[in-house]
């Protein structure tokens, strides 16, 4: 069972937040303000950036009904979206068709630059954030959380904007045989969690277990097939829900580049992986030789990725994170450029690129913009860098947050799982 699915029957058999005094909660709030100082994080909006975004979310079920005959109408269209039970937020759906010869595939987001364009407050605040930062328990938005719970939510039942990525593709190699971007309306069928998916999998009389069977089929093959290209898999055991949503997402986003780089050729934002150096490969591969219980099969030495792959794959659980840590060691920093040269080394793509999360990452909702406008801001490259090193921070924030909670005794994974409550000093004392 997955992390999520873990937390999700955590929370149906009654297991509560994570209970701590309320000197405690003093600490917790005066480290995050001190990080939030030391990476220049900002944690409340200003007051105009809140009031633009309150504005942008009246009347919204009219401005929708104005916007259908300017979009695509896709709202008879089975739709759905998948995401762990305590998501902020549903910005991503998919649909699935099987035809004759090929599959076509649907990624819709929730259209971010519909309300959020460069003449915004929002837009300028975004910039300065870089993205949203989680932290276990906490989290700092890089948009006002109103637009992610109103007009950018693809809620069941409701009309909702979003920008589509309608791919076919050959059902013998899964390539693209068309790519096809624009604006569009959908409705949301229903809202699954990760522990929903996996049960509408085993159901066949549940509803949407055909669509779900068709497109882990699909996403299955992908995922064998990207593995094969030599696309590094750090999780091999990642459950169905998570290898539809991540398959899918990885297909739209290549798919948004692959237009924007060889079909438009203009400038965006690329997501660069370089490789680590031969002498780096080497290093981390003899380190998981020499683990206990594992070993490199032989064939696969020549292409580490490979190597790395097939090892997880028959490696005892124990020493599981052992390699992983054995490759992050060693890999360099993915960054934001604005040309795609050099690829994405640890998923093999000559072109990659991010679309699909434009509430939570700045490098997206630049790209929405320039695929809906074919035009690239000036300022692009300060953008690639910005986005970058907001990330790093973000990374590095999030890490010494979690060192923190364990120093002071509790689990951040539960912290993240289950949020906290803060309770009167006995109380506290029986649950620490």
């Amino acid at each position: 069972m997955s992390d999520d699915a873990q937390a999700e029957a955590g929370t149906v058999e009654g297991q509560g937040p994570v209970e701590v005094s309320e000197e405690l909660a003093r600490h917790l709030e005066n480290k995050r303000e001190e990080l939030f100082e030391k990476f220049e994080l900002r944690d409340e909006f200003p007051p105009e950036v809140l009031e633009e975004a309150e504005a942008r979310t009246e009347g919204v079920t009219a401005e929708i009904q104005d916007e259908i005959d300017e979009r695509q109408d896709l709202r008879d269209l089975t739709t759905w979206t998948t995401d762990p039970i305590d998501a902020q937020d549903f910005d991503d759906a998919i649909s699935i068709e099987e035809r004759d010869d090929e599959y076509v595939l649907w990624v819709h987001i929730a259209d971010v630059t519909h309300y959020v364009n460069p003449d915004t407050a929002m837009w300028d605040e975004a910039v300065e954030r870089g993205n949203t930062v989680y932290l276990p328990g906490y989290t700092v938005h890089m948009l006002p959380p109103v637009l992610a719970e109103t007009v950018c939510s693809l809620v069941p039942n409701e009309d909702r904007l979003a920008h589509t990525v309608e791919m076919h593709l050959d059902k013998e190699n899964l390539s693209y045989e068309n790519i096809e971007i624009y604006k569009s309306v959908i409705e949301s069928n229903e809202r699954l969690t990760y522990a929903e998916a996996e049960s509408r999998l085993e159901d066949p009389d549940a509803p949407l277990h055909d669509e779900n069977a068709l497109v882990y089929d699909l996403a299955e093959q992908m995922h064998e097939q990207r593995k094969e290209d030599g696309s590094l898999v750090l999780n091999p055991a990642r459950d169905r829900a998570h290898t539809i949503i991540e398959e899918c997402m990885l297909k739209a986003n290549k798919a948004v580049t692959h237009v924007l780089m060889w079909d438009r050729g203009v400038s965006a934002m690329y997501r660069v992986h370089p490789q680590p150096s031969p002498d780096e490969w080497s290093e981390a591969l003899r380190e998981i030789q020499d683990l206990d219980g594992v070993s490199i099969p032989g064939s696969t030495w020549d292409d580490p990725r490979k190597a790395v792959n097939a090892t997880l794959e028959d490696a005892p659980d124990r020493q599981l994170d052992k390699i992983q840590w054995a490759v992050m060691k060693v890999m360099p920093r993915a960054r934001y450029m604005n040309d795609p040269f050099g690829g994405h080394h640890a998923l093999n793509f000559e072109i990659y690129g991010h679309f699909t999360s434009p509430i939570r990452r700045l490098s997206d909702l630049i790209n929405h913009w320039i695929v809906y406008q074919n035009d690239v801001p000036e300022n692009l490259v300060e953008l690639c860098d910005r986005a970058s090193n907001k990330q790093k921070d973000a990374e590095q924030c999030e890490r010494e947050y979690k060192t923190f909670l364990q120093e002071v005794g509790l689990d951040p994974m539960a912290v993240n799982n289950r949020g906290i409550e803060v309770v009167d000093e006995e109380e506290a004392d029986k649950t620490l």
